[in-house]
């Protein structure tokens, strides 16, 4: 009888297929047309691609290179890594022929033992190597695999906004459930900046977004895009609402060492009760200007751990043996001259501060009101002037003013920018898309270029 019938359901595929062909032109290929009558009508992307494809990062870069425009928008320095991380790199690679090969899969050994002595000090914690740490490809790949390993259909995830545009879709591709609480901006007196430590959390509004479903907070200090560098008070807030919901913690750390203005960056995880239920996720590219190396980790308790280490070896496995290497070695260096005048650390950080300097004067001398960063590669600017003279910028009714205006800036006056408003979820992005983001880790010749179109914009405004 079930032969029968997928003899007679065979048999009415055939007829139609050859009674199509013979309709078709002579010479058209059996084969392609057979491959066009039996496309799948079944969805083929996943659900859980939905609403995430679009990419802004991709229609920015386009148009900044079809323009010859200076980018000053992606966060990546465009000047040598430091020596010792460049001389450890070309060591990695023309040294041990054995690390052409494969490592240990959670990481290589000389890398996670100077990883667990450099951060356990600096977590007053004991690490171990084999079961605190992961190495990842890049942070990126550190936030993929906890999104992965601990949130599950219809968890509830709190993001601060705003946010590095990952943490949403990654949330969304483990069937979470995205909770957006906004940082609010506390003016400052007319004449002067606003600065990043300006934008504080509402206690209240951020305890009301906690609920029996909320399974994580993703923290990012210092924070990407505003620069912000959040304070032992307010991380002791956040800290207590995670322990008194029972909710855990993944925090972004990847520009810890990129404070300014004698800011301290202080680990959540290094506070009360707050280690066996925090994620702490680091990045080489960021510590040693080395983004295309891709390597990154996490830190953690292994009751959080072990379970990285499944989503890590049923999908990446390994990571580059070389880089690891060269990562490795550059930590032992810093860890010789840690808190010394000679640390990288230290000096790294002290030349960027005087890279941003340079941008806040530029960008004031045409109008913009640049928030005092922090922290991190970036700055924010106001454009709530250029908003209020030229209003009806080209672009899709719905599109908001920011990223009109960095589309404008980018044809007409060669600089590159992101839209602030990409950092936040669609239904805050009409509030606060009067910002765009600049980042200052730049070369000098960029920030010369930099400055020389803004100076012939200076003299268009006062033409």
């Amino acid at each position: 009888m079930v032969l029968g019938g997928m003899f007679r359901n065979a048999a009415a595929i055939y007829l139609h297929l050859v009674g199509s062909l013979q309709r078709k032109k002579a010479g058209a290929s059996l084969t392609r047309y057979l491959h066009q009558t039996l496309t799948m009508r079944k969805q083929l992307q996943a659900r859980r691609l939905d609403g995430i494809d679009k990419n802004p990062w991709v229609v920015f870069t386009k148009l900044a290179s079809e323009c010859d425009a200076v980018n000053l928008g992606q966060g990546f320095p465009d000047f040598p890594p430091p020596d010792f991380a460049v001389e450890a790199f070309q060591h990695a690679v023309s040294g041990d022929f054995m690390l052409n090969q494969y490592t240990r899969a959670f990481g290589y050994p000389p890398l996670i033992k100077i990883l667990a002595s450099f951060f356990g000090k600096l977590l007053g914690q004991e690490i171990d190597p084999l079961e605190n740490v992961l190495v990842t490809v890049g942070a990126y790949g550190a936030l993929f695999t906890a999104f992965q390993a601990l949130v599950d259909e219809g968890d509830e995830v709190i993001i601060i906004e705003p946010s590095f545009d990952c943490y949403e879709p990654m949330t969304l591709m483990a069937g979470g459930h995205p909770v957006f609480v906004s940082l609010k901006l506390t003016p400052t007196k007319d004449q002067e900046l606003d600065a990043s430590s300006d934008w504080q959390l509402d206690p209240t509004e951020l305890a009301s977004k906690f609920t029996s479903r909320t399974k994580a907070l993703v923290l990012n200090t210092p924070n990407n895009p505003l620069g912000k560098v959040f304070s032992k008070a307010e991380l002791e807030v956040v800290a207590s609402l995670c322990q008194q919901h029972d909710v855990l913690c993944i925090s972004d750390e990847v520009y810890q060492w990129l404070v300014y203005d004698g800011c301290q960056h202080i680990s959540i995880a290094s506070l009360p009760g707050m280690w066996e239920r925090t994620l702490t996720i680091g990045s080489a590219g960021k510590t040693f200007s080395v983004t295309g190396w891709k390597v990154g980790w996490v830190l953690g308790p292994d009751r959080l751990m072990k379970h990285l280490r499944t989503v890590h070896q049923n999908s990446i496995f390994h990571c580059p043996t070389q880089s690891q290497a060269a990562v490795a070695q550059s930590f032992q260096r810093e860890q010789l001259h840690f808190g010394q005048p000679s640390s990288y650390f230290l000096q790294f950080p002290q030349a960027m501060q005087r890279k941003r300097d340079h941008m806040i004067q530029s960008l004031l001398s045409v109008g913009l009101r640049p928030v005092i960063s922090q922290g991190s590669y970036f700055l924010i600017t106001d454009i709530s002037d250029f908003k209020s003279r030229m209003p009806d910028l080209p672009g899709a009714a719905d599109e908001p003013y920011d990223s009109r205006f960095v589309k404008w800036m980018i044809k007409n006056k060669g600089l590159v920018a992101i839209p602030v408003s990409i950092f936040y979820s669609q239904s805050h992005q009409k509030h606060f898309d009067h910002y765009i983001r600049f980042c200052f880790v730049k070369d000098e010749s960029t920030l010369q270029a930099m400055d020389k179109k803004l100076q012939e914009w200076k003299d268009e405004l006062g033409a």
